[in-house]
Formats: C-alpha cells, structure tokens, sequence
C-alpha cells in the first residue's frame, strides 16, 4: 500500500479564540481568465492546535489530516515565526 504525502501550507493565524482551534488565513493570487490581471483571494482555515501554542498574527505550517470536528481537518505542524508583541510598558494605561 502506498503513503499518502500529506498537503502543507503556510499561513497567518487571525484568531485564536477557541480551545485548541485556531483560525488561519491562506493567501493566494490568481489571474483573471479574461483581464489577466492577477488578483488576491484568500481561504479561511479552522486548524487543530493541540498544545494552544500559536497566536495571533503568527505565520504558521499546517497539514491536512483526519476530520476533528464537521469544520477542522487541518492541524498545526509548527509555528514558523512569532508575530512581534508590543513591551508591556509603552502600552497606555487607562485613566483612572
């Protein structure tokens, strides 16, 4: 019996909310058939985070796999880079 290759691809987390489920956003661009203008479109993907390792604004590597839910039959392989988090003490505090 032959392995199946496995699809990954490389995206951007846009949210984080769910319990061991993260959002990302898979760009793309395409050439319209008629103006050959290229053109941006994108996919929104719901991907299993076992560890609750990435956040928000992070680039991502992500695997199809077995369904884990009616939406999620992607999971995360590794969180590529980091999103830059402002330092704690250039945030404003609220006024009292």
């Amino acid at each position: 019996m032959q392995e199946r290759k496995s699809i990954t691809l490389t995206g951007v987390v846009t949210s984080s909310t769910g319990s061991k489920t993260v959002k990302v956003v898979i760009g793309r661009t395409i050439k319209h058939p008629k103006y050959d203008k290229y053109m941006r479109r994108q996919t929104k993907l719901a991907v299993h985070d076992e560890r609750n390792q990435a956040g928000v604004g992070d680039l991502v590597e992500i695997a199809e796999c077995r369904p884990y839910s009616k939406t999620k039959s992607w999971r995360l392989v590794k969180v590529v880079k980091k999103a830059i988090e402002a330092p704690s003490d250039k945030i404003p505090q609220a006024v009292q």
